[in-house]
């Protein structure tokens, strides 16, 4: 079959079944006798009918050895293990189609099985598949079955044959082989000519290379009673495929393989057409060894000389080698051939030569002693034996038609001796029966082996074991046979382990398992191997009841939150179970309905508690019996629930942004700890409380911060447990945090007299929210307590009772001054002032020394400002206002004079105050300057400065400016001194010098076009150097810009060229189909987000 491998271009198919001979005897014909060998074409007549006799041996042909056909009816008929349907024999007529159908369920499959398909023993069709070889698999999702198809399209005589179906999956295998048959279409069969039937099919042709056997064995099978022609191995070898070389020495008796098939590498040379020879030598001849060969050759000219070779040496007539002529044939016979005769010879005539090559067979081995039918038990050594015609010869021994593969790993060993030989089958097993056949090169022969059990004997039966938890158990048995057997516990197979051992010693079997758990408990049976006997017994572990208090505390304290349902699962042991039996001050809870009821498991016992309240806390009791013993134990169960909510709390004290707010813990914790405490705080008129702490607060007073000045609040508590938070305390009372200003500054004694003092100050650096009502300005007398040292500031701090204070000003002064009255002549009084909010009254400010109460006569200070100290330099047009400070009591009288005489008042403003006088004039002149002289006096006490005041100009021109000399590119100057100095020195003189020339116009121009009124352009000019600005320059301002200056000399042009990356451009946009009122928008937007122009 050419499409589905190309190994059956050298596989014989079956011929249609022949009765199954009982000889045991492999018929073997007389060798061929000395004569004419032909070219290789015939079958050899020593090969009998039982040794072609075998289907898909890969050395033989012929049909299946006797028993073979039931064997393979009895394993397709038995349960698969996962065949649903199995491939059916078939019949088809040449030329027509055929399918095989088989079916695997995907019940209990994973994944997709594995398939394949053979022909014989060895050909895998799945890499064969084409034109006459379909293979298909389909899936059933409803039934969830697998089908799998094979289909022989156009079918051909040498397609017949046996084939098989293997399919697995993981650990599982199944197989199953079927039958083809392929009958002529015609009734009539045409005489056979060997050498036709061992040809290849036409070249070129689909079949190409193809090895038809199938014509051959059937007409064989119609005329047995003619002699059997020869097979040439030599033409066999050429078209064979390499795997079958070795088949094919074995089967025809080549001993020396290697070295023929270097000959037939080189016999595949294409020759070329000779003009010597008429007819050459035929590629090959082969004939037995002591017969006799004939090699012809016709000559195109009868005149050429003809000479022969073996082996590149001439051979020259003798008793063995014999020449004739006949016409143009010349003809040379080798008698006697031997192997030495094995060789290539070739003939010249005249330039040319055509060869050959010669093979020279070993005669067939023969089976002279026959295998003879053997029943044995199994256990027992089998040996069965044979002897062949031949010293050590080659053999093929096999079971049921399948070759026995001997190695270390095989049960089989083959022993020979001489022409004795032996297959030694160690300790045999029911599988061991079957038909078993040896072969050689000329002949075969078969027998039947027989296996059977012997009777078996119980001689000590299992029985049955009661172990305590934690003990061995040992289960044992002796039977009369040393066979292995399965140990089952609840009909499961037993899985060694640690603990599980499984012990074989001849007719002894034990099962022991240590430490015995609960789950070993159950029913064990020992069934030996091959035999239907099984022995039972039954495992019963006991244990005394245990409770499990691992999960619990020290203590055995179950904590549960009150409203919440307690589930407590106490795990319990004991074999049998245990009954348990909850309780609680002696009194039994019952199992069933109730808010607290208990529960009962194989493994565990539970107390259930629904919505758990604080009084269910207490000590609960576990009682457990069975009949190996008792167990108790107490359990303490606990109730927690969240605290009390603490009462309202209190606001002690309020600042600008802050309070401090005080409390009394909870009057119930809920049965856990407080852990700590919550605040949170809301404006009173708002529902929107603001946590004011995410850390729990230990302690239980907190001073919030951060609150607006003004604005009324209120704050809550929550208590925090292990269990959670609380509800909310009641808010405190409505708090509004209001600040007291700060000091008033600036605390001074604005005048005295024999009666009175006179204070001033200035207002708070800080009011805040509360504003200021007014101050309060309070004194008292030296002597009335005593005074601390004054503070590293000048600042007295006194340590006065508030008794001590006199009031000033019983009302509220909103003024920053206050003239204290009635105060006896003489006496020392301490001062200080208070700003006052609602908030209340600031911290005093107090006046650093004490004050005596009598009016003082204080000499006039002039304090000149430093830069008055110099001459005073303003020019003309400009304001002069000076301020000169001075110092004096009771009010001085202040006097000005100007270079010694009285100041005129209609020019300049003098404006005089008790502490400081002001000259002023708005618009300076040269006459203004000179010197200014200020006389303070307070009663008979003088004090005088002097300000010096210059009012200058710009200097006049220079005089009579002369060019005195030139040489080269220098000229000298001289002139004289301007007449108006501008009532300054001259200090020095600028010289300058104009070039007649004019300057250029500058134009800039973007790809030759000026650039003109455009706002997103600015140009520049500084000394000689022309700038360009692009504001916000877009891919469309890209392009060659050229700066070009012109004056009446000429024209410069200067180009460079801009490339601008990124952005989008308005023509860019325009290309993409953008509209244009959305890329003005765009633009706008883009322009308007980015002001700077960056």
């Amino acid at each position: 079959m050419p499409e589905p491998t190309k190994k059956e271009e050298n596989e014989a198919p079956a011929p249609p079944p022949e009765e199954p001979s009982k000889e045991k005897e492999g018929g073997s014909g007389p060798p061929k006798g000395e004569g004419d060998v032909s070219p290789p074409s015939a079958l050899p007549a020593d090969i009998n009918a039982r040794a072609l006799a075998r289907k898909d041996s890969e050395w033989s042909l012929g049909e299946s050895p006797v028993g073979e056909e039931q064997d393979k009816q009895n394993s397709n008929t038995s349960q698969s293990a996962l065949f649903v349907e199995k491939p059916q024999n078939g019949t088809v007529k040449v030329g027509e189609n055929i399918t095989f159908i088989a079916k695997v369920e995907a019940k209990d499959l994973l994944r997709k099985p594995t398939v394949k398909w053979f022909k014989g023993k060895w050909m895998d069709l799945a890499s064969k598949a084409g034109k006459h070889l379909q293979l298909k698999e389909t899936f059933e999702r409803q039934t969830r079955m697998y089908t799998f198809e094979m289909q022989i399209i156009k079918a051909k005589e040498n397609y017949a044959g046996n084939y098989r179906c293997e399919v697995s999956y993981k650990d599982k295998f199944d197989s199953c082989s079927f039958d083809l048959e392929v009958h002529e279409s015609t009734g009539t069969t045409p005489n056979i000519d060997i050498r036709s039937a061992f040809k290849r099919s036409g070249e070129g042709q689909e079949d190409a290379g193809e090895l038809d056997f199938s014509g051959l064995l059937k007409r064989r099978e119609v005329k047995q009673q003619e002699e059997e022609p020869e097979i040439d191995v030599w033409e066999l070898l050429k078209n064979a495929n390499p795997n079958e070389y070795e088949k094919i020495a074995f089967q025809y008796g080549i001993t020396d393989l290697r070295g023929m098939l270097k000959r037939l590498k080189r016999m595949r040379r294409v020759e070329k057409k000779s003009a010597a020879f008429s007819k050459i030598l035929d590629p090959a001849y082969q004939v037995d060894k002591g017969g006799k060969v004939r090699f012809v050759v016709e000559l195109a000219d009868p005149k050429l000389e003809v000479k022969w070779y073996k082996n590149g040496q001439e051979i020259r007539p003798s008793t063995k080698y014999i020449f004739e002529h006949k016409g143009n044939q010349r003809i040379m016979f080798i008698n006697n051939c031997q192997m030495t005769d094995d060789s290539e010879y070739y003939v010249t005539a005249g330039d040319e030569k055509c060869s050959t090559e010669l093979f020279v067979r070993e005669p067939p081995i023969m089976v002279t002693k026959q295998l003879e039918d053997t029943n044995a038990y199994c256990g027992e050594r089998i040996e069965l034996e044979c002897e062949v015609s031949e010293d050590d010869a080659n053999v093929k021994w096999f079971k049921n038609g399948e070759e026995i593969v001997i190695g270390p790993k095989s049960r089989y060993k083959v022993k020979v001796e001489g022409k004795k030989h032996t297959l030694i089958i160690e300790g045999a097993t029911k599988a061991d029966s079957a038909e078993y056949s040896v072969m050689t090169t000329g002949g075969q022969s078969s027998c039947k082996l027989s296996v059977d059990l012997r009777p078996l004997k119980i001689l000590q039966p299992l029985t049955d074991v009661t172990v305590k938890l934690g003990k061995e158990i040992c289960l044992k048995c002796e039977i009369s046979e040393n066979i292995s057997g399965k140990w089952t516990k609840n009909g499961l197979p037993v899985q060694e382990g640690e603990r599980l051992k499984v012990v074989h010693k001849g007719k002894i079997h034990k099962l022991v398992i240590a430490n015995a758990l609960i789950e070993d408990e159950g029913e064990y049976v020992f069934a030996p191997d091959a035999y239907t006997v099984t022995l039972p017994a039954k495992v019963h572990v006991i244990d005394p009841p245990k409770i499990y208090l691992d999960g619990l505390e020290a203590d055995n304290t179950v904590t549960v939150i009150a409203g919440s349902k307690l589930r407590l699962e106490i795990p319990v042991s004991g074999e049998p179970a245990p009954k348990a039996l909850w309780s609680r001050a002696d009194k039994a809870i019952a199992e069933g309905g109730g808010r607290i009821r208990a529960e009962s498991y194989p493994d565990s016992s539970t107390l259930v508690i629904d919505v758990a309240e604080r009084e269910d806390s207490g000590v609960y009791n576990i009682n457990l019996k069975n009949e190996a013993g008792e167990a108790h134990a107490s359990i303490k169960i606990k109730v927690v629930d969240i605290p009390d909510p603490p009462l309202a709390p209190n606001v002690s004290d309020v600042g600008d942004d802050w309070c401090i707010m005080n409390w009394e813990p909870p009057a119930n914790d809920g049965g856990s700890p407080i852990l700590g405490y919550f605040i949170e705080r809301k404006k009173k008129q708002s529902s929107r409380w603001m946590r004011l702490n995410f850390d729990l607060i230990k302690e239980t007073t907190f001073e919030p911060k951060k609150m607006i000045e003004g604005v009324a609040y209120e704050v809550r508590i929550f208590a925090v447990n292990a269990i959670g938070i609380s509800k909310p305390s009641m808010p405190s009372k409505p708090f509004v945090p209001l600040a007291v200003t700060s000091p008033p500054t600036l605390l001074a004694v604005d005048s005295v007299t024999d009666s009175t003092v006179t204070m001033k100050w200035r207002p708070p650096d800080q009011i805040g929210a509360a504003g200021l009502d007014g101050y309060v300005l309070e004194y008292c007398f030296e002597g009335s307590t005593s005074a601390k040292q004054s503070d590293e500031k000048g600042e007295a701090a006194y340590d006065l009772s508030a008794e001590d204070w006199i009031v000033a000003n019983p009302e509220l002064t909103d003024k920053t001054k206050f003239t204290i009255t009635g105060l006896p002549t003489d006496a020392k009084i301490f001062v200080r002032v208070k700003a006052v909010n609602a908030a209340g009254a600031s911290e005093p400010k107090y006046y650093g020394q004490p004050i005596l109460v009598k009016e003082i006569i204080e000499p006039p200070k002039i304090r000149i400002p430093r830069h008055l100290k110099q001459t005073y330099l303003r020019r003309v047009g400009e304001a002069v206002n000076l301020v000169i400070p001075f110092q004096g009591k009771p009010r001085p009288e202040l006097t000005w004079k100007k270079d010694g005489a009285d100041i005129d008042k209609n020019q300049i403003n003098i404006r005089n105050s008790e502490t400081d006088t002001i000259i002023f004039i708005r618009k300076a002149e040269r006459s203004h300057s000179g010197k200014y002289d200020l006389e303070v006096k307070v009663d008979k006490y003088v004090d005088s400065a002097s300000i010096d005041i210059q009012i200058v100009d710009r200097p006049g021109p220079p005089q009579s400016v002369k060019i005195e000399d030139v040489w080269g590119e220098n000229a000298a100057l001289v002139w004289t001194p301007p007449k108006d100095d501008g009532n300054a020195a001259i200090t020095g003189y600028t010289i300058q010098k104009a070039d007649k020339k004019s300057m250029p116009k500058i134009t800039w121009m973007k790809n030759k076009v000026a650039i003109v009124n455009d706002p997103r352009y600015r140009m520049f000019s500084n000394q000689g150097v022309c700038t360009l600005e692009i504001r916000k320059p877009s891919p469309y301002d890209g392009g060659t810009y050229c700066c070009k200056a012109v004056n009446e000399l000429g024209t410069v042009e200067i180009e460079c060229k801009l490339e601008v990356k990124g952005g989008l451009s308005f023509c860019r946009l325009l290309l993409q189909g953008v509209p244009p009122n959305i890329i003005d928008s765009y633009l706008r937007d883009l322009e308007s987000s980015n002001p700077e122009g960056n």
